[in-house]
């Protein structure tokens, strides 16, 4: 992740605090399910298939839903190449608001699971050779690089290498609060907020991989 440039790893920030906010809002909808961590879900479907088949349902859903928006955000940042940060936040977006859409019109199972192919499209934004660079909607990976990073400090690495994963959980956990915050004023109207701020970081996305033009020697 280090490689990164430091506005590449602004919008990484970003899009995990749209994660946090997302799911915080999705985990209160449907009543301990996630829409973006996927480790918790299989861990229900898991207690659901040996207890309660309707609860196995819900999470199996969610978590095919999550991979076909993997899918999806893999094909079109493929197609996409040099372009991949702004196409698949832009697809996020479309999911998002298909998502607000869909429960303004009574359909929350339906919005719900939109919002988790939304969430496993974002993650497809920063890829490299096939492979996620940096993860958004989960912190798992992020918290244990950064107590490496902490350690690698503490014994004559570089001094502030660990910030940078420091940054994407405070992003996802900041997120989360606001989402939390939001869902007992607006509940899913909340959803619309996302799909702006999707579209919202696609054009900063856009705005940073554009091509510099370089100036005329005179």
């Amino acid at each position: 992740m280090l490689r990164y440039r430091k506005r590449d790893m602004a919008l990484a920030i970003g899009s995990s605090t749209l994660a946090g906010y997302v799911d915080a809002i999705g985990f209160l909808s449907l009543g301990g399910f996630f829409v973006s961590f996927m480790s918790g879900n299989s861990t229900r479907l898991a207690v659901g298939i040996a207890g309660v088949a309707a609860e196995a349902l819900i999470a199996g859903r969610l978590i095919g839903c999550f991979l076909v928006g993997v899918i999806l955000g893999s094909l079109i940042g493929r197609a996409a190449k040099a372009k991949r940060p702004p196409a698949v936040l832009a697809l996020v977006a479309v999911m998002l608001a298909s998502a607000a859409a869909s429960a303004g019109a009574g359909a929350a199972d339906i919005a719900m699971l939109l919002v988790a192919a939304a969430m496993g499209a974002e993650n497809t934004t920063f890829e490299r050779d096939g492979e996620v660079a940096i993860g958004l909607t989960y912190m798992t990976g992020a918290l244990v690089k950064l107590g490496q990073r902490i350690a690698g400090a503490l014994t004559g690495g570089p001094k502030f290498a660990w910030l940078p994963y420091l940054g994407l959980w405070l992003g996802l956990v900041t997120g989360a609060v606001t989402g939390a915050l939001a869902w007992p004023v607006i509940g899913l109207a909340g959803l619309w907020l996302a799909a702006l701020a999707a579209l919202a970081l696609s054009i900063a996305a856009w705005i940073i991989t554009r091509p510099r033009l370089s100036t005329p020697a005179g």
